[in-house]
């Protein structure tokens, strides 16, 4: 006998009829229980299939932060109805949600009843639950297949046009259990979290909202005075965050005052994912959450499930951790060949289910059956322990050297004034190109300071040409720094400062 979830629906109805009246997700003053979940879900989809809903048909869903419930319903709703889930927030650029029912060519959209957005193409079928209200769940509802396309998401796009991944049922619900004793969190009764739907980090929360043994409580916005105050609310055993709210919550006075309450006694793990987290930004964690373990999660929109989880030990801080195995992590040369230990090369993740693609787009380049490239450099050391280099794409080759910008970046984190940085290369007339950060920082410190401190800490080749002081980093929702958008900002605003 299995005791693995085939579909994310079939875990659903298990989770339902197992205990029912049992919370799974929590949004403000809004709480959603199991048997809620499938009654919702169930009348939602009859009544998609009643507006015209097929097997394969693309259903975007536009939702903020603060419906995380609704999406929620809305979400599984689509995939009992036969559908393809397309997730994007409410606050994606009018643009981004156009290209996506272009993309995608979705004829379906669904939104909570306000904030619909600009620009719909004619035709597009608008729904919300209301529109199952009274509607009785269809008996013969269809049962999507393991290998059925599930799910849409979107790539960050930081650097570009955002690609659309279609992950499958089996690569949704792999890992989820119908088997009690196996759940995941059990150490709590609830983890928290303020992902944004339509990124890859939140459709993850959305599955732990099914599968874990702990209940899901959604920050409906974040900031960090919210985020503690539900922490302390309930008592949460786990949080999960991005690097940007990391930064953001260890700056906040709010952490302080709760801190000396004993609010974060009750968290034992932290979850960092989305992008590398700064050595001294997980050091402070560390700090802050004493009696947490801190998790790096290494994995990417195009790899998941794939996903090595790293826990950071504060006596090795230039790594963010050693993976328990290494059996799907892979450091290659460009040709994917595998190179000795301690050297640095390109990283890729092996998925333990059926592997992701671009929809509509064949790309040789980055999936390679299983494996997946994940654009970054690094190596395994001696010890087994994983060292981020840099996104390959990041690296800057200046002169004869190549520089990494994480490791500047860990530079700049370090500084007792600065909150907040980045890194990018830039062009240079001789050099080819030259490292520039855009700084956020307390008042008071000026480039020469900042100049003298990076001296004992960064190679002369290393440090940054160009230092421009900005009261914030660009960022996309899911928290990642646009570099491009940073290398506007060096091109067009006059730096405060050049080192």
């Amino acid at each position: 006998m299995t005791h693995a979830a085939a579909t994310l629906p079939a875990l659903l109805a298990h989770r339902a009829a197992a205990h029912g009246g049992r919370t799974a997700l929590v949004t403000g003053t809004e709480q959603l229980d199991f048997a809620s979940w499938q009654a919702r879900s169930g009348a939602y989809a009859s009544a998609l299939r009643a507006a015209g809903v097929r097997p394969g048909d693309r259903v975007v869903l536009h939702y903020g932060t603060s419906r995380w419930t609704e999406f929620a319903v809305a979400f599984l709703a689509v995939l009992r109805a036969g559908g393809v889930a397309v997730p994007l927030s409410d606050r994606s650029a009018p643009a981004a949600t156009a290209y996506a029912l272009d993309d995608t060519r979705a004829r379906f959209l669904l939104h909570c009843g306000t904030g619909l957005p600009d620009a719909i193409p004619p035709g597009t079928c608008v729904l919300t639950e209301a529109d199952a209200d009274g509607h009785p769940t269809l008996p013969d509802l269809p049962d999507p297949a393991a290998g059925d396309l599930a799910q849409i998401l979107y790539t960050s796009g930081t650097t570009g046009t955002p690609k659309a991944v279609g992950a499958r049922h089996a690569n949704l619900a792999h890992g989820c259990t119908l088997d009690d004793r196996r759940r995941p969190l059990r150490h709590s009764s609830f983890f928290l979290h303020a992902f944004p739907v339509g990124t890859n980090a939140g459709q993850t929360m959305l599955v732990n909202a099914l599968n874990a043994h702990a209940a899901c409580v959604t920050a409906p916005q974040f900031t960090p005075a919210r985020f503690l105050r539900l922490l302390s609310e309930h008592d949460a055993g786990s949080v999960f965050l991005v690097p940007a709210m990391a930064i953001e919550l260890l700056a906040s006075p709010a952490l302080a005052r709760a801190t000396a309450s004993g609010a974060l006694d009750s968290v034992y793990l932290v979850g960092s994912t989305a992008a590398a987290l700064p050595q001294p930004v997980a050091l402070a964690l560390g700090r802050a959450f004493p009696r947490a373990q801190i998790a790096n999660y290494y994995t990417s929109t195009e790899a998941a499930p794939a996903q090595i989880t790293l826990l950071f030990d504060p006596a090795r801080p230039a790594s963010p951790g050693r993976p328990a195995s290494l059996a799907d992590l892979r450091v290659t040369t460009p040709e994917g060949l595998p190179v000795p230990a301690g050297r640095a090369g390109e990283l890729w993740l092996r998925s333990p289910a059926a592997p992701r693609a671009y929809v509509d787009e064949a790309d040789d380049e980055v999936f390679h059956g299983r494996w997946v490239r994940m654009g970054d450099l690094g190596r395994i050391d001696e010890d087994g322990f994983l060292h981020l280099l840099d996104r390959e794409r990041d690296v800057v080759k200046s002169g004869a050297h190549k520089v990494s910008t994480l490791q500047v970046e860990n530079a700049l984190h370090s500084h007792p004034q600065v909150r907040d940085a980045a890194a990018v290369g830039v062009p240079h007339p001789v050099l080819g190109s030259v490292v520039a950060a855009v700084v956020v920082s307390d008042t008071g410190l000026t480039a020469a300071a900042l100049r003298t401190y990076l001296l004992d800490h960064l190679a002369v080749h290393e440090l940054p040409a160009t230092v421009l002081f900005h009261d914030a980093l660009p960022r996309n929702e899911a928290g990642k720094v646009l570099k491009r958008d940073l290398r506007r900002l060096l091109a067009h605003d006059d730096p405060e400062a050049t080192l």
